[in-house]
């Protein structure tokens, strides 16, 4: 009676593995990256609600142009300056 063997390339061992190229490790997000994701996501459905019904979310619940509805803006812009950064980094480690 034949036994079926697994191919030589999947008997690696665990740790193997898990240092490949595809590794978890280097695409973990840290508490910055998750902060601009929510104040991006935050702008992008403020826009969007702007852009549909003419309803600013943002000046709606802080105000219009007042410090704290200012203080939002600056961050969602800061986010998506960081979020550029971040994205230029993540291309040219991929090259």
């Amino acid at each position: 009676m034949a036994t079926i063997n697994a191919p030589a390339n999947d008997r690696r061992h665990l740790s193997d593995r898990r240092s490949g190229s595809g590794s978890m490790s280097k695409s973990k997000m840290n508490a910055l990256d998750w902060i601009a994701m929510v104040l991006l996501i935050v702008g992008g459905l403020n826009w969007g609600l702007v852009g549909l019904f003419n309803v600013d979310l943002v000046a709606t619940l802080f105000g219009t142009q007042t410090p704290l509805s200012r203080i939002v803006y600056v961050l969602v812009g800061l986010s998506a300056l960081y979020s550029i950064y971040t994205s230029s980094k993540m291309a040219s480690r991929k090259t």
